[in-house]
């Protein structure tokens, strides 16, 4: 306990900071599209493999930025469940493996940070408010969600996908943990979440990586 309240005291009060300070991007969108059209034509077969492959080719490219990503959490945020692996965590960007084995639906949140969401298995449906037909989006597909926007979306089966946000990184947060309090109540997932992204915040930022 007294760890990851200090590890969360550490982030808010970085926090403040973040927006005085210049970000280092170091992650591009078409590259990480590119690296899961690779993995994709190695085997687009099993979510598994697609996954395993995706992983790999990220540590291959960005070695000193990019986690095992061998701890997977459950995520539920904007009425939707689904699991996730962090596989970077800054003030400024994050990276992760997020889907469902079994299909999910809800809110994407409306962020100050643009999001890219590259499907690795499956489908992804999205509309906006308005919208009379639906945005579908397939294997080696990428979702780009803008800074500000936010849409209703769908994985109606199996569907994982490489998500890559920048922006305000912190700002996102709440989104995806305060469905532990008026929800779940899943005290465990909150601890890990805020453990795992907070320990890889601070990471990258003792190293300048904000």
């Amino acid at each position: 306990m007294a760890r990851i309240f200090l590890v969360s005291s550490l982030v808010l009060l970085l926090a403040i900071a973040v927006p005085f300070l210049a970000p280092k991007h170091v992650f591009d969108e078409k590259k990480l599209a590119q690296i899961a059209k690779r993995a994709l034509a190695k085997d687009a077969s099993n979510a598994t493999t697609i996954i395993n492959n995706v992983i790999g080719l990220m540590r291959e490219e960005y070695p000193d930025y990019i986690e095992t990503g061998d701890k997977w959490l459950f995520n539920n945020a904007g009425g939707a469940m689904g699991s996730m692996t962090v596989l970077h965590a800054s003030f400024s960007e994050y990276v992760i493996i997020f889907g469902s084995a079994i299909g999910t639906e809800g809110h994407t949140g409306r962020f100050l940070a643009d999001d890219w969401f590259t499907i690795l298995y499956g489908e992804q449906w999205a509309y906006k408010a308005g919208s009379i037909e639906k945005e579908v989006y397939r294997p080696g597909d990428q979702h780009h969600l803008p800074f500000g926007v936010a849409k209703g979306y769908r994985m109606p089966d199996t569907c994982w996908a490489l998500e890559y946000a920048r922006g305000n990184i912190l700002s996102m947060m709440p989104f995806g943990i305060f469905d532990t309090f008026s929800s779940t109540l899943d005290l465990w997932t909150l601890w890990e979440t805020v453990e795992i992204s907070g320990t890889q915040m601070l990471k990258n930022l003792l190293r300048g990586k904000v």
